[in-house]
This record gives structure tokens, sequence and C-alpha cells, in this order.
């Protein structure tokens, strides 16, 4: 467990397990680095397995500013994490908002990135206007109610419903880990990065030329995401589409062995360049 400084002095909160080529693992809007303890788990015996928490998630620290965040400084805190840990090279793994950032850092850094798996990616690229109206909504929820509004908002998502039928202990966990949150660090992150993210399909001739292993995950039942993750099996020179069925977002939480293997299998098959 260490904090890590960003680029512009912002301080996260970061851990390491395990021994190997590192994976780093970046987490979704409504999560923290405790979404990954799964995966974590079954990694940690073959990899260094990097997590941490975003700007505006305690016990990182929480920019009272909105222009403190952004994609591009979500992009900034990944290569701080990398760098402070020493880490020259490593596999992504993120999901949702943090795939999102993870497939920037890939555009602006294909050098230090083995691999990439992108889960849930691309909510509010099929209507951006209402995406970032949704996003400035849901600050406003925060400043007024606080998190426990935002997790009754969460939970009333078509997207998860299947996490409480599925896994009702991780939709505990998942619930207890967002009340913890900040709602001011939730508000500028919906208003900061949500709301001010272009959509996937701006990105086309940048990803057209990306060649990494990309591996895209989505749920069968995550209506936002179908598109975008289409849309990157067919531009990305080296991408995989897993579609998991009677699966909403959280493809990781919901499906947690099925994801394991699916998602070291890719790694494993993943050449390492000699140094």
């Amino acid at each position: 467990m260490k904090q890590v400084k960003s680029a512009d002095g912002t301080k996260l909160h970061c851990e390491e397990n395990g021994a190997g080529t590192p994976v780093l693992f970046v987490h979704e809007y409504g999560g923290s680095c405790r979404s990954f303890d799964g995966q974590v788990a079954a990694f940690r015996a073959r990899y260094r397995c990097i997590v941490f928490n975003a700007r505006g998630y305690p016990p990182s620290e929480v920019p009272a500013a909105v222009d403190a965040y952004s994609q591009d400084h979500a992009v900034a805190d990944i290569a701080a994490v990398m760098d402070a840990l020493g880490i020259e090279k490593a596999h992504l793994v993120g999901v949702s908002m943090g795939a999102a950032s993870s497939l920037q850092y890939a555009l602006k850094e294909p050098g230090r990135v083995l691999s990439a798996t992108l889960v849930g990616i691309g909510s509010g690229s099929d209507d951006p206007a209402a995406f970032r109206e949704a996003a400035d909504a849901t600050a406003k929820l925060l400043a007024e109610r606080g998190m426990a509004a935002l997790a009754a908002q969460m939970n009333q998502s078509p997207t998860r419903a299947r996490l409480k039928d599925k896994n009702p202990a991780e939709f505990r966990r998942f619930n207890e880990q967002l009340l913890s949150m900040s709602p001011l660090g939730h508000a500028n992150t919906q208003r900061g990065v949500q709301g001010r993210r272009p959509p996937l399909y701006a990105h086309e001739k940048r990803l057209a030329s990306l060649s990494l292993p990309v591996l895209v995950v989505v749920g069968d039942e995550d209506a936002g995401c179908r598109k975008p993750s289409d849309f990157l099996k067919r531009v990305l020179p080296e991408a995989r589409l897993q579609v998991f069925p009677q699966t909403g977002h959280c493809v990781n939480l919901e499906n947690p062995d099925e994801f394991n293997r699916l998602c070291l299998g890719f790694i494993e098959a993943v050449t390492v360049p000699s140094h």
C-alpha cells in the first residue's frame, strides 16, 4: 500500500500484490480498487497486480475543482502509477470508465502496454448529449443528497440488476464501498470525466493504427456498450470480442470465475517481449 503523486500533485492510493509481469487494473465509476479483489486473488500467483483509486475516490485525494478531473487527468494518473512503481510495460485491465482511460493511455503510450482488456466500454457513445445531461443530473443529485442517493440510482439501473441476482454478496459489498466514497469526488468525476468524454467513435482513425492485443468484454444486457464494443472489434487491428450471456455492466463481479479464466488465458497468450 502506497501513495503516488500524479503530474499535477494529486495523491493516489495504490496497492500491489504478487510478482512477475505487471497487470494494472483500472476501476469503473461506481467502483474502486476493491472492485478487483477477485481478480487480484486469481492473478497474483503469476503476475504483479497493481490497483489504485482514481482521483476523487478516498483514500486518494479529492481535488475540489472540477477542472482537476478529465479523461486526460485519468490517463496521466495511469502514467503516474506506472512511473512511481518503476513499471516499464504492463497489461491493462480496465472496466467502464477505467476501460476508457486505459484505452486512451494505450493510444498515447502504446509502447508501454503489453495488452489491454476493456470491459463494459463505451457508455454514452451512442447518445453523447443525453449522456452529458445525465452526468450533470447525477452530479446535482450527489451535491444535494449524497452517496446514498447515487447508490439507490445505480441499483435501479437495468444494467446492474444482474449483479444482485447472481452475486448478492458482491452486490452488498459494492454498495458498502460506494457509500464510503466522496460525494464531491463523484460529482466532479461525472462533470469532468464522464460528461466531457468524447464518444468512442471519435477516435476511429487513431484506433485503426493501434497494433496491440486487445480483449473487449461486454455483457449481452449492457445496452449502452454493445455497439461501441462491436465498433472496437471492427476497428482495432488485433481485437477480439467476448460477449457474456445474461450479464449486465459488472461483468467481472457478476461472473468472476469465468472472467478470470478468460482474462488470464488472454494475457498468458500474449508474448512478452524480451529485454
